[in-house]
C-alpha cells in the first residue's frame, strides 16, 4: 500500500498530522506492507530565506487579528501539539523559504532516509526554533539524519531536486490539495487536514481490504441438482437455515 503526504515543514498542523499517522499506522494490521512518501508543498513559495520580525504580530496581520487573539491561537494550537507530545513554540519561530529543504527531502528518499529528516526538519523547526531557510541550519540537520554532508552541500549549491519538488506541486494541483497535511492513498482516497488517529487508521483499512478483498474458496453451499463445489455442503448455518 502507497500512502503519500504532502506537507510542508513550516507547517505546524503537518508534524501533529505526522504524529497522528504515525499512531493510525502502529495500530494497522499491515504496518509492514505501507511505502510511505513525503511530497513536497509550499505554503509560502514566496517567502525570503530567512524572515525577519515577530511571528506573533505576523499572525496577528495575516489573519487580521489582534496580538491578543494571535496569542491565544497559538496556545490553542500548542496544546493541540502537546496532546501529541510535540513541545512547541509558535512564539519564536524563524521562518523563512522551504524550497531547499523540500529539496533535501527528495535527496533523503532516495537514501532511504526521508522520514528521518522530516522528523529532524520538524522538530527543529517548531521545537528548536531553528531556521529552516538557513543553509548551514539544513546542513546540520541533515547530517543529524543521517546524511552525507559533501552530497547535502552538493544539493544546496545546485538546483538538484528541483524537478521533484515543483512534480510534487503539480501533483498537488491535479489533486485539488489547496492545504496541507494531505494523505493520499494508493491514489484512491483522500484525507484533509490532521484528522484523527482513528479516522486515518480507518482510512487505511478500508484502502486495504479494497486493495485485497477476501476469496473465499471453500465452504460456498451447492444449488440443488448442481455440480458440488470445493467445500459445498459444508456444516454451518446460511441466513435462517442451519445444516442439520
Amino acid at each position: 500500500m502507497k500512502v503519500e503526504i504532502w506537507s510542508d515543514v513550516a507547517c505546524p498542523w503537518c508534524y501533529v498530522g505526522k504524529r497522528r499517522f504515525e499512531s493510525a499506522l502502529n495500530s494497522f494490521e499491515h504496518k509492514s506492507d505501507v511505502d510511505v512518501h513525503w511530497r513536497s508543498f509550499e505554503l509560502d513559495p514566496n517567502a525570503p530565506p530567512i524572515r525577519d520580525g515577530d511571528p506573533v504580530q505576523r499572525l496577528a496581520d495575516k489573519y487580521g487579528m489582534s496580538r491578543a487573539q494571535a496569542v491565544a491561537a497559538n496556545d490553542r494550537l500548542t496544546a493541540m501539539a502537546a496532546a501529541e507530545g510535540l513541545d512547541y513554540h509558535l512564539d519564536t519561530l524563524r521562518s523563512g523559504n522551504t524550497f531547499d529543504a523540500h529539496r533535501l527531502l527528495h535527496l533523503a528518499a532516495d537514501h532511504g532516509l526521508q522520514d528521518a529528516l522530516k522528523e529532524r526538519f520538524l522538530h527543529g523547526y517548531f521545537v528548536d526554533n531553528d531556521p529552516i531557510g538557513d543553509h548551514e541550519t539544513l546542513v546540520r540537520l541533515a547530517v543529524d539524519a543521517g546524511l552525507d554532508e559533501p552530497a547535502v552541500r552538493g544539493v544546496l549549491a545546485s538546483d538538484a531536486y528541483a524537478d521533484a519538488v515543483r512534480a510534487d506541486e503539480k501533483q498537488a494541483g491535479a489533486y485539488g490539495i489547496s492545504g496541507v497535511p494531505f494523505f493520499v492513498v494508493d491514489a484512491r482516497y483522500g484525507v484533509s487536514g490532521a484528522q484523527s488517529a482513528e479516522i486515518l487508521l480507518e482510512t487505511l483499512r478500508r484502502a486495504w481490504a479494497e486493495a485485497n478483498p477476501l476469496v473465499v474458496v471453500a465452504g460456498q453451499p451447492s444449488t440443488a441438482g448442481s455440480a458440488g463445489t470445493a467445500g459445498s455442503n459444508a456444516d454451518g448455518c446460511n441466513g435462517d437455515s442451519c445444516a442439520v
